[in-house]
């Protein structure tokens, strides 16, 4: 029975031992492959480090290597330890690698440690290392202002107040010294408008911009747009001139019912300040008519005191009685012949 036991778990060991060998078999065969790939492209990398690669930095060392191969077929000169290093900056390596060949192929002096810094400012972003190196080999044509602006011509409004509507179309080279920490093309656009707007702006009149549409390159030009910038400017056309509306007669127009409008409400202040005094001058005539009425009902007390003092006697009383009714009876029959008058 013991015997039996014992097999058993010699036989599960030797099980054991042999699942384990073969993973080891396998992995050293994955590894062997990308060795003598490495070896028979003049690209060797030792079984060691592709261990490391693989178990201790945890990096695609097949990737790697490929990278490497590239770089050496096209007879650029790149280690393994450069090559890690910018994977795990977070760089495209193979992309990388392509960008130089494509550089050396055209001729352009590009090393690796400026690919690598050009790749890693290019991150997150629509661009790449690719693309700067291919506007460098073919210069690239910008529209100005651009597509998705939502505008399609740049207005500009000459001395005589008449707008002028331009299109431009601006021909780039990347300035691979200079691409890294600079701006990209949406300030070329922004540049390059500026230029166009000013350009329009110092003209005399909008039929000297439409008969020389080459001075808005020139001056353009001679502002040196791309300081600054990941770019050269090669040129600088005007693809299209338009006349567009007269600016300078709507803003007089404009002015001119602002001014209406003034006029308008400092009349109403006056108006209004003539009303009030008005109705202040109302109250005043009220107000007198006022003291006029407490003074005639002072007349009877004075009469009265008067009678009572023996200042005035009762003929003197009588006889102003009579003036009294004859003055009244005088403004009655007055009234009527002024109706009269007024009704003919």
């Amino acid at each position: 029975m013991i015997p039996a036991l014992a097999v058993s778990i010699w036989l599960i060991v030797y099980a054991i031992l042999g699942l384990f060998v073969l993973a080891i078999l396998f992995v050293f065969l994955s590894f062997l492959q990308v060795w003598l790939k490495a070896a028979s492209s003049d690209a060797p990398v030792s079984m060691f480090t592709l261990f490391a690669m693989r178990f201790l930095r945890r990096l695609p060392y097949s990737l790697i290597v490929d990278a490497r191969i590239m770089s050496r077929k096209a007879g650029i000169d790149i280690s393994i330890n450069q090559i890690e290093t910018q994977y795990m900056a977070g760089g495209e390596i193979i992309q990388t690698v392509q960008a130089l060949i494509n550089a050396k192929k055209a001729g352009i002096i590009l090393e690796w440690d400026k690919a690598c810094a050009i790749d890693l400012a290019t991150k997150g972003t629509s661009k790449s290392v690719m693309e700067a190196v291919h506007t460098s080999i073919n210069p690239k044509v910008i529209d100005c202002p651009a597509s998705s602006s939502g505008r399609t011509t740049i207005d500009g409004v000459a001395k005589d107040g008449i707008q002028v509507k331009a299109r431009a179309r601006v021909t780039v080279r990347s300035n691979l010294d200079h691409y890294v920490g600079n701006a990209l093309e949406e300030t070329i656009i922004a540049r390059v408008g500026e230029g166009i707007v000013t350009t329009i702006g110092s003209a005399e009149s909008y039929k000297f911009v439409l008969e020389n549409p080459d001075r808005i390159s020139k001056n353009v030009l001679e502002r040196g747009l791309d300081v600054g910038t990941a770019f050269e400017i090669l040129s600088i056309d005007i693809a299209d001139v338009d006349v567009g509306e007269n600016i300078g007669a709507k803003l007089q127009e404009a002015q001119a019912i602002a001014n209406k409008n003034m006029a308008q409400a400092q009349a109403e202040i006056r108006r209004a300040a003539a009303v009030a005094l008005e109705q202040e001058m109302k109250a005043r005539v009220q107000e007198m008519q006022a003291k006029v009425i407490e003074a005639e009902a002072e007349v009877p007390l004075a009469l009265a005191e008067s009678l009572r003092s023996g200042k005035m006697g009762f003929m003197d009383y009588y006889r102003l009685q009579n003036i009294q009714s004859d003055t009244a009876m005088r403004e009655s029959i007055s009234k009527p012949e002024e109706q009269g008058h007024q009704e003919s």
